[in-house]
Formats: structure tokens, C-alpha cells, sequence
């Protein structure tokens, strides 16, 4: 159902429920430190607080090092520009400004309080915003009329010493500008020859202007129109923020403008720009009609005229939305991280190519699955999506270089990979845990198997498994479906890639004489070896590995996880001495848990339970955790008693008898393995901490626990990973996405789960 007031796909009801329940509201402040005991708030507060305090009086810039401070945005309005509903009060702004603050922890961790300033007089709202100075490390200006947001901003700017942006002037005017650099790439024009029109002169239209212009884009190229048609020299009621892009022409209408032009910019009303008016306009015109919530003219009805059109509007619903959220957020985490002292003109440009580029750059999987459909770099996608997870760090990272090259980092950045890794880690601890296998990977590039290369999800990520540096992938499928598919995702050399097709491979005959003596005293014959060959994905990929062909392989997407398990065990054995099983590793914020055996074995034994243990924790290790193992009961140290407690106490006890270099423990209840308050009443346990190996006593728990985790806990979740395999095998889950996929590949290619 539509709603008629918002073009959305929900009621005016379902928004207002969302609102209302869980707590009222968007947004909670949650203490980022312990708070449980009297010591905690002695430290919090009084007296555990006076030491920062006198630090700071003493040096102000420790104010960054102690305080919330650097990570902290004021989202400030008055409620007279309120979005497309116009003067509804600061009061009623305060959800948008909630909705803001919002943004900016879901896109870049900063952290936001939005403040409602009940007055409409400029003076006494630069007076509010400019004492509250010390509180925070920047200033976002939010849907505040023109011309006061003008006025107000530059005053802000000179007497504060933070970065301050009005978001609907420049937020617009960065992401117009990054879509207008691509639009211009993609039809051979260049910024300084482009004739423009702009339909519009509030606080957005002018940002615009003047933001292309800094870009290149030559003053007397742009004519500017509000109600009463052209902008020129002497026109009565312009006033100075109008007449700063007045030309001179003896065009007068917007109609007259538009003849011939290359581009129009409508930051005005709906249906503002006329079809018929469209035709007049250059070959391959390129209209950005931004009204909210209904543009000037949609892309239909300009298409419907102009085919060749390049079309963008602020609208979700149609491709190409200029949306702030590509923005703002990533800008002032660059500012914020720098401690500049402002967002200056060299920033918000550097933010604009960074946002351009980023969209001409092959689109990730993850971005494919939020939007339901495959963004290319084309005429229809000449702006990232909101949800593109590369954004933090290649705005961010613009727009903090710029900072430091104009002059207003007050803390430089020293070196922008590590910084680029921390800005991962922000949004992504998955990516922070692996950083450093992805760059083993990348180090030690090997060979990698891909079984399902028909399958895009598969092809999606073998094909960055190759653009990432992280080994070339060997594609298994029909030659010419999987060529259909790799220009379907807009692989430019599809003949580069390895395809090996399951009946035409050189390789055949040497498998079929291989596995044939493998299986021909288990009840297979050379024919049915042969089919086996030639039929079973699984099997050929692994006999690839076998062969040497391929140094690892990936699969599971269209098999469970025990029938792909078995097909690959008919071609390759356990390592001499190991047990094959699975891992999950689950990375939450500020903690990251591996579970074993998840997968394979369904009631292990003694030797089985420590052998897991053992090889779990060369892996947590090896991820750059030291290993606290915790064997997990229904039991806690014998309460209560049962009868399937003695195969993990005699698997604590072979490893008391090899001393095998870890702290573990067991057996004992989860709460006991994982809450500090639950472990104190053991003392004697061997625990220092919280466990982060918990080896589960069967298979029906932990696969349950696993899944159970994966799908209520919020953590983010790698694996099942598949150890003890001869040759790196690793087997996805059936609903993997390709950064899974990714994962399981890089982790297989590092060898890095033994």
C-alpha cells in the first residue's frame, strides 16, 4: 500500500508505530565504559574525574584524548526547512534530527545528539550553537531557511574552531556534484565547457552552483532561475547570495534558458521542467531533478522525449538518487579524524571525486543483495548506493587527505592503510579480524577452486577473489554459461579467466585414472567413476586439487553442507593424524568467540573433543587471539551430575597430560565459560578471563548454538570453517552471500586454519 504523503511503501501508521515502540524515539545514550561497580563510578565520576579534568584545563587538546568529544556531532535545527513539509517548528524537526543522528552511527560511527533551537532570529541561534563550543568536535546544520542558514553558517564558521557544514546546502551539492563528474564521463563533455541551468535559488541551488563552479564549471556557463525566471545583472528583488551567480543574457524564462543546454539542475518544484522544454536541450542532456519529494520531471517522462537522457532524482524509488547519506556521515568522520578545524572547499571537493569514482568502480555483492537488482557503472548508476560498505572508507579517507594538504588537520594521519583499516573496523569487525589474512593472502596469492561458477553468488566472488589480489580463481562450470554470466557482471576480459568444464577438460583422463583407484575396492567401476567425473561439480573441483591444478577449493551453495562433505572425501583424506570439523567464528563489537565442532562430528570421543580443542586454538592464534578454551556441559564442574560427562573430562585430561600451551578448562556451563561474575564462583578454574573457544560436547548442540547465535546473537558470523581437511576445502553455507564466499576463499588461500 502507498501512503499519499510519503511515496513510500508504508503508512502514515506503520512510521508512527516505529516510532513509538520499543522506546519512544530513534536514538539512547549507552555508556561506552564498565559501569557495574562503586569502584567503576568512583572512576566515572567523583573523585576518578578530576584527573582528566586538570589534564585538560592544563592542555585543551587532551579534550580529544579523554573526552567523547572528537567523535561527537551536534545535529542542530530550528525547524524552519523541515525536509519538503517547510516552517513546522523546531519541535516537530526533532525526529528528522533523531533520524540524523542515526546516520551517522549506522554510517560512519560517529556519534550525534540532535538539539532543537526554539527561534527563527539568526543572531540568538549563532549565539546558542557558539557556546556550546567545548561540547562538541563538529557542527551539522540541518533544514534551516534561506537566507538565514547563509548568515548563519558563515558566522558559525568564524567564531568556532570545528568543522560545521549545513548539510542541505553542501550535502546536496557534494553528491550532485560527484553524479554530474560521472554523467560528464560518460557522455565526453568536460566540466568547463558544460552549459548548465539551474531551476531553484534557496540555500541547496546555491551550494550546487557554487560547489561546480569551484570544480571547473565557468560562471558564465550557468544561468540560474527562481519564480521569476533568470537571474541577470540589475534584476529587481535578488538578493546578494542570488546576484553572486547573476549573468549577463537576454534569456529571461527558464523555458529560453534551456535551449541548447547540457545540463539541468532543479532543486525546485515538481513537474517545474516541462517534457517539451527537454527537446530543446544538447545531445545526451543530463537532468538532475531533485524536488522533495516529487521531482521536477521523473525519469520516465523525460526519457519518453529525450531516450539518450541521463536522468537523477532525490527519490529511492528511481536510479541515480542524489541522497545526502553518501555524504555527510563519511565527511565528518575524514574531519573529525584529523581534528580539522573546518570543511573547507577542498574537502568538499575531494569528497565529490571520491564518491564519483567510487561509483565507477565494479559494484560488491553486498550492495547487489540491499537493492535487489546488479548496479553497473552506467547511465543509470552514476552514484554509489547508501548501503555500498566502501564508502567510509574512500570518502573518509578524501576528505581527511584534503584536510591535511589545505592546512586544517590539527592531528595528521601518519599512515592512511592502517587509517583505512581502522575505518573497516568501525562498521565491519569481520574485516578488522581478518585484516591481516587478507593480507597473507594477498602476500602469497594461490590458486583457488571455485565449484559453482554458475552459481553468481559464487562467480561474484571469485571474481573479486581476482580483482583484490588475492590468487586467481579456477572457475568449474559450462564454458559458455559461466562466459555469459562474467559479462553479465561486467567483467571487461572474460577470456582471462580459467573456466574448467567437467566434460571437456584435458584433465579428465588423469582423474577418472585416479579416483578410479581410489573407489575400485569401495564398489565403483571405471564407468561409474567417469560419471562421477563428469557429473559431479564436487568431485571434479576437488579432483582439480588433487591433481595439483589448484592449490584450494570452495563450494556448498547448491549441496548441504554433509553432501558436499562426502562427495569431497571421496577424492581427498583427512590430514595424517586429524579429525575433520567445523568451526564458527563469531566477531561482535568488542569480542570475538570460536565454536567447534559445529559441522561434522556428531558425538566425538575423548581424543576427538581435545584433538578439536587443540587445532580450534592453533587457529584462534593464528587469527591473532590467545586461546582460553572452555569444554561446555549442561554440568559446571559436576553439577549437576549425568552420564555423558565422562568423555570431557577425560579429554581435559589428556590435555593436562600434554600441556599444550593454552589456558582451558572444563566441564562447565556456558554461563560459567563467559560471565566474569558467574566465573568468580570458581575460583579454581583455570580461566583468566572469558573463554573464546567453547568446544560443545556434540554435534546436535553446537550446530544448534551456532545457528541459534548466527541468527539472534548479532554478531557477525564466518564459517562453518572446515579444519583438517589434506587440501584447503572449504564448504559455504547454502545461503552465503559472495563476501562469505570471499572469505572462506581468502581464509582457504591463507592458510591460516592449518
Amino acid at each position: 500500500m502507498k501512503d499519499d504523503e510519503t511515496n513510500q511503501d508504508f503508512t502514515t501508521r506503520e512510521a508512527l508505530f516505529y516510532h513509538e515502540t520499543i522506546r519512544p524515539g530513534k536514538i539512547e545514550i549507552v555508556a561506552s565504559k564498565p559501569m557495574a561497580t562503586q569502584r567503576d563510578l568512583s572512576l566515572a565520576y567523583s573523585p576518578g574525574v578530576a584527573a582528566p579534568v586538570k589534564a585538560i584545563a592544563e592542555d585543551p587538546s587532551l579534550a580529544a584524548k579523554y573526552t567523547a568529544r572528537s567523535n561527537l556531532v551536534a545535529v542542530i535545527s530550528n525547524g524552519t526547512a523541515i525536509l519538503g513539509l517547510g516552517n513546522l517548528g523546531a519541535l516537530a524537526s526533532k525526529p528528522v534530527m533523531e533520524g540524523k543522528a542515526v546516520l551517522f552511527k549506522r554510517f560512519a560511527d560517529v556519534d550525534a545528539i540532535d538539539l532543537e533551537l526554539d527561534t527563527e532570529d539568526p543572531e540568538a541561534f549563532i549565539n546558542a550553537v557558539a557556546l556550546m563550543g567545548p561540547s562538541f568536535g563538529g557542527i551539522n546544520l540541518e533544514d534551516i531557511k534561506a537566507p538565514e542558514c547563509f548568515i548563519i553558517e558563515q558566522e558559525l564558521r568564524e567564531r568556532m574552531n570545528v568543522p560545521i557544514m549545513h548539510d542541505d546546502q553542501h550535502g546536496t551539492a557534494i553528491i550532485t556534484a560527484a553524479g554530474l563528474v560521472n554523467a560528464c564521463h560518460l557522455t565526453g563533455r568536460k566540466l568547463e565547457e558544460v552549459k548548465v541551468v539551474v531551476n531553484g535559488a534557496g540555500a541547496a541551488a546555491i551550494a550546487c552552483t557554487a560547489l561546480i563552479k569551484s570544480m571547473g564549471v565557468r560562471h558564465e556557463n550557468v544561468l540560474m532561475c527562481d519564480r521569476s525566471g533568470v537571474i541577470f545583472p540589475g534584476r529587481d528583488n535578488v538578493d546578494q547570495w542570488k546576484s553572486a551567480h547573476a549573468v549577463e543574457t537576454d534569456r529571461r524564462t527558464l523555458e529560453e534558458a534551456l535551449e541548447g543546454a547540457d545540463i539541468f539542475l532543479g532543486l525546485s518544484a515538481k513537474d517545474a521542467l516541462k517534457p517539451e522544454w527537454v527537446k530543446g536541450m544538447a545531445a545526451q542532456p543530463i537532468i538532475f531533478a531533485m524536488a522533495n519529494p516529487d521531482p521536477e520531471i521523473t525519469p520516465d517522462a523525460a526519457k519518453a522525449v529525450r531516450p539518450d537522457a541521463i536522468v537523477a532524482t532525490g527519490r529511492s524509488d528511481y536510479p541515480n538518487q542524489v541522497n545526502n547519506v553518501l555524504g555527510f556521515p563519511f565527511i565528518f568522520r575524514g574531519a573529525l579524524d584529523v581534528q580539522a578545524t573546518t570543511i573547507n572547499e577542498e574537502m568538499k571537493i575531494a569528497a565529490a571525486h571520491a564518491i564519483a569514482d567510487l561509483a565507477r568502480r565494479p559494484v560488491p555483492e553486498e550492495v547487489a543483495a540491499a537493492y535487489g537488482i546488479n548496479h553497473q557503472f552506467g547511465t543509470d548508476y552514476i552514484i554509489p548506493a547508501p548501503f555500498d560498505p566502501r564508502l567510509i572508507e574512500v570518502v573518509s579517507s578524501a576528505v581527511a587527505k584534503a584536510a591535511m594538504d589545505s592546512g586544517v588537520a590539527l592531528a595528521p594521519i601518519e599512515d592512511f592503510d592502517v587509517y583505512a583499516h581502522s575505518l573497516k573496523a568501525r562498521l565491519n569487525p569481520t574485516t578488522a579480524a581478518l585484516t591481516n589474512i587478507y593480507s597473507l593472502a594477498k602476500a602469497n596469492p594461490g590458486r583457488m577452486v571455485f565449484a559453482e561458477a554458475e552459481e553468481e553468488v559464487a562467480l561474484r566472488a571469485a571474481i573479486q577473489f581476482r580483482d583484490f589480489g588475492y590468487g586467481t580463481p579456477i572457475l568449474v562450470g559450462r564454458t559458455e554459461k559461466v562466459r555469459e554470466k562474467l559479462v553479465e557482471l561486467a567483467v571487461d576480459d572474460p577470456d582471462s579467466y580459467i573456466i574448467e568444464n567437467s566434460y571437456t577438460s584435458e584433465h579428465i583422463e588423469p582423474m577418472v585414472e585416479y579416483l578410479y583407484k581410489r573407489l575400485q575396492r569401495r564398489g565403483y567401476t571405471e564407468r561409474d567413476v567417469r560419471r562421477m567425473v563428469n557429473q559431479e561439480r564436487n568431485v571434479f573441483a576437488a579432483l582439480l586439487v588433487a591433481l595439483g591444478q589448484g592449490d584450494g577449493m570452495i563450494s556448498g551453495l547448491t549441496r548441504t553442507f554433509s553432501q558436499t562433505a562426502r562427495e569431497v572425501a571421496r577424492v581427498l583424506d583427512p590430514k595424517p593424524g586429524a579429525i575433520p570439523f567445523g568451526v564458527h567464528m563469531m566477531i561482535g563489537k568488542n569480542h570475538t568467540t570460536f565454536l567447534a565442532d559445529t559441522t561434522m562430528n556428531e558425538r566425538p570421543t575423548a581424543k576427538e573433543l581435545a584433538h578439536i580443542a587443540k587445532e580450534t586454538a592453533a587457529v584462534a592464534r593464528r587469527m591473532g587471539h590467545e586461546p582460553r578454551v572452555a569444554f561446555l556441559s549442561y554440568s559446571t564442574f559436576g553439577n549437576p551430575s549425568g552420564q555423558w560427562l565422562e568423555n570431557i573430562r577425560d579429554a581435559v585430561a589428556i590435555l593436562d597430560a600434554e600441556e599444550p600451551g593454552f589456558e582451558y578448562e572444563g566441564e562447565m556451563a556456558p554461563d560459567a565459560a563467559l560471565n566474569p561474575k558467574v566465573m568468580k564462583l570458581y575460583p579454581f578454574s583455570r580461566l583468566s578471563g572469558p573463554a573464546n573457544v567453547l568446544i560443545m560436547p556434540g554435534l546436535q548442540s553446537a550446530n544448534l548454538s551456532a545457528k541459534l547465535l548466527r541468527e539472534l546473537g548479532g554478531d557477525a558470523t564466518i564459517g562453518p570453517m572446515l579444519i583438517g581437511s589434506e587440501k584447503p576445502v572449504q564448504i559455504a553455507p547454502m545461503t552465503a552471500i559472495a563476501p562469505d564466499i570471499l572469505t572462506l576463499a581468502v581464509l582457504a588461500s591463507a592458510g591460516v586454519l592449518g
